[in-house]
Protein backbone atom coordinates (compact mmCIF):
# COMPACT_ATOMS: atom_id res chain seq x y z
CA UNK A 1 0.00 0.00 0.00
CA UNK A 2 1.25 3.22 -1.02
CA UNK A 3 2.07 5.64 1.75
CA UNK A 4 -0.87 8.18 0.64
CA UNK A 5 -3.65 5.30 0.34
CA UNK A 6 -2.28 4.84 3.75
CA UNK A 7 -2.50 7.66 5.50
CA UNK A 8 -6.27 7.90 3.66
CA UNK A 9 -7.15 4.85 5.64
CA UNK A 10 -6.11 5.74 8.81
CA UNK A 11 -8.85 5.81 11.46
CA UNK A 12 -8.28 9.27 12.73
CA UNK A 13 -11.83 10.75 12.97
CA UNK A 14 -14.45 10.48 15.71
CA UNK A 15 -17.83 10.76 14.99
CA UNK A 16 -18.51 14.43 15.86
CA UNK A 17 -16.10 15.33 13.29
CA UNK A 18 -17.47 13.24 11.06
CA UNK A 19 -20.83 14.83 11.70
CA UNK A 20 -19.35 18.29 11.27
CA UNK A 21 -17.70 17.49 8.19
CA UNK A 22 -20.45 15.63 6.34
CA UNK A 23 -23.17 17.00 7.50
CA UNK A 24 -25.48 13.79 8.56
CA UNK A 25 -26.18 12.53 11.78
CA UNK A 26 -24.74 9.99 14.14
CA UNK A 27 -28.03 8.09 13.81
CA UNK A 28 -27.69 8.18 9.70
CA UNK A 29 -24.07 7.49 10.40
CA UNK A 30 -24.66 4.29 12.06
CA UNK A 31 -27.35 3.16 9.53
CA UNK A 32 -24.92 3.49 6.97
CA UNK A 33 -22.58 1.20 9.25
CA UNK A 34 -25.69 -1.07 9.91
CA UNK A 35 -26.70 -1.64 5.88
CA UNK A 36 -22.76 -2.59 5.22
CA UNK A 37 -22.02 0.60 3.37
CA UNK A 38 -18.75 1.92 5.84
CA UNK A 39 -16.71 -0.31 8.37
CA UNK A 40 -15.26 2.12 11.02
CA UNK A 41 -13.04 1.01 13.43
CA UNK A 42 -13.09 0.93 17.01
CA UNK A 43 -10.50 2.70 19.35
CA UNK A 44 -9.45 0.70 22.73
CA UNK A 45 -12.51 2.44 24.07
CA UNK A 46 -14.81 0.60 21.65
CA UNK A 47 -15.32 4.08 20.09
CA UNK A 48 -15.97 4.56 16.09
CA UNK A 49 -13.00 6.07 14.31
CA UNK A 50 -13.15 7.28 10.83
CA UNK A 51 -10.89 7.65 8.29
CA UNK A 52 -10.99 9.73 5.31
CA UNK A 53 -11.91 6.95 2.74
CA UNK A 54 -15.00 7.02 5.26
CA UNK A 55 -15.50 10.05 5.29
CA UNK A 56 -15.77 10.06 1.35
CA UNK A 57 -17.43 6.94 0.99
CA UNK A 58 -20.14 8.74 3.34
CA UNK A 59 -20.29 12.18 0.86
CA UNK A 60 -20.66 9.67 -1.97
CA UNK A 61 -23.77 8.08 -0.05
CA UNK A 62 -25.02 11.59 0.52
CA UNK A 63 -24.78 12.67 -3.02
CA UNK A 64 -26.82 9.06 -4.37
CA UNK A 65 -29.19 9.49 -2.21
CA UNK A 66 -29.59 13.41 -3.09
CA UNK A 67 -29.47 11.93 -7.01
CA UNK A 68 -32.62 9.86 -6.05
CA UNK A 69 -30.85 6.71 -5.68
CA UNK A 70 -32.18 4.44 -3.10
CA UNK A 71 -30.10 2.09 -0.44
CA UNK A 72 -30.34 -1.03 -2.64
CA UNK A 73 -29.33 0.74 -5.45
CA UNK A 74 -26.47 2.48 -3.67
CA UNK A 75 -25.25 -0.83 -2.18
CA UNK A 76 -24.68 -2.42 -6.24
CA UNK A 77 -22.99 0.39 -6.98
CA UNK A 78 -20.48 -0.14 -4.23
CA UNK A 79 -20.54 -3.88 -4.89
CA UNK A 80 -20.02 -2.96 -8.88
CA UNK A 81 -17.02 -0.78 -8.01
CA UNK A 82 -15.63 -3.51 -5.24
CA UNK A 83 -15.46 -5.93 -7.89
CA UNK A 84 -14.22 -3.74 -10.68
CA UNK A 85 -11.45 -2.91 -8.47
CA UNK A 86 -10.86 -6.53 -7.62
CA UNK A 87 -10.85 -7.15 -11.32
CA UNK A 88 -7.86 -4.58 -11.90
CA UNK A 89 -5.86 -6.54 -9.28
CA UNK A 90 -6.27 -9.92 -9.66
CA UNK A 91 -3.00 -11.38 -11.55
CA UNK A 92 -3.69 -12.60 -15.28
CA UNK A 93 -4.34 -15.92 -16.09
CA UNK A 94 -2.33 -18.05 -18.91
CA UNK A 95 -5.19 -17.60 -20.82
CA UNK A 96 -5.46 -13.93 -20.87
CA UNK A 97 -1.58 -13.85 -21.92
CA UNK A 98 -2.44 -15.73 -24.52
CA UNK A 99 -5.61 -13.70 -25.57
CA UNK A 100 -3.33 -10.61 -25.26
CA UNK A 101 -0.15 -11.94 -27.52
CA UNK A 102 -2.23 -13.29 -30.19
CA UNK A 103 -4.36 -9.67 -30.26
CA UNK A 104 -0.93 -7.77 -30.28
CA UNK A 105 1.06 -9.98 -32.63
CA UNK A 106 -2.59 -9.75 -35.03
CA UNK A 107 -2.51 -5.88 -35.02
CA UNK A 108 1.37 -6.14 -35.63
CA UNK A 109 1.16 -7.99 -38.74
CA UNK A 110 -2.00 -7.22 -39.94
CA UNK A 111 -3.74 -10.53 -39.14
CA UNK A 112 -7.51 -10.34 -39.78
CA UNK A 113 -8.22 -14.50 -38.18
CA UNK A 114 -10.13 -14.28 -35.48
CA UNK A 115 -8.66 -15.45 -32.47
CA UNK A 116 -8.60 -18.77 -31.55
CA UNK A 117 -8.16 -18.20 -27.85
CA UNK A 118 -10.83 -16.38 -27.30
CA UNK A 119 -14.90 -18.61 -26.70
CA UNK A 120 -16.29 -18.22 -30.01
CA UNK A 121 -20.26 -19.85 -30.02
CA UNK A 122 -21.43 -20.80 -33.06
Amino acid sequence: MREKELRRSMAVFPIGTVMELTDLTARKIRYYEDQGLISPKRSEGNRRMYSLNDLDRLLEIKDYLADGLNMAGIKRIFEMDHVEKTKKNAPLTDEDVRKILYDEIAAQGGLNAPNPFLNHKG
